[in-house]
């Protein structure tokens, strides 16, 4: 497992851990003070829990599992895979930090911030599946196949 890899995974253990805060705290304050959570507060615990924990396991693990570049692949950039990392790290963290922040304030940078943060969110995912389509191919099936196996 190389190191992009347990950086995601950790991450994502990171943000499940603050998805769960938030939803703690969302539960506490409609089930014992009869308050009912702000729309921004479940949107930080949304983009904590699915974009955070969800999407960064999964391309984790994607970039765990799926084979190797091909020793002729010049598609493939690892570049691309830590900047992809980064911008959806960094890009997640604003957006929920900037979501809990506008349950109380509404200043017009904050608003900006929450947009751009979610722009880099998509830009990230498209960069990461971008980079790795050319590992998305059979190896050892593609020779079991040509031999009539099925499955």
């Amino acid at each position: 497992m190389t190191s992009l890899v347990r950086r995601f995974l950790k991450t994502a253990i990171a943000f499940l851990v603050t998805g769960l805060v938030i939803g703690t705290w969302m539960m506490w304050q409609r089930e014992i003070l009869g308050r009912f959570p702000s729309p921004y507060l479940i949107s930080a615990h949304t983009h904590a829990i699915l974009v955070g924990f969800v999407m960064m396991m999964i391309l984790g693990v994607a970039q765990w599992m799926f084979p190797r570049p091909a020793r002729d692949d010049t598609r493939y950039n690892p570049v691309v895979a830590e900047t992809s990392y980064w911008l959806l790290t960094v890009a997640t963290a604003a957006r929920v930090a900037g979501e809990l922040i506008r349950v109380s304030a509404s200043s017009p940078w904050l608003r900006w911030m929450i947009v751009a943060a979610g722009l880099l969110q998509v830009v990230g995912i498209l960069a990461f599946f971008a980079n790795m389509w050319s590992r998305i191919r059979g190896t050892g099936s593609l020779a079991r196949e040509a031999t009539g196996e099925r499955f």
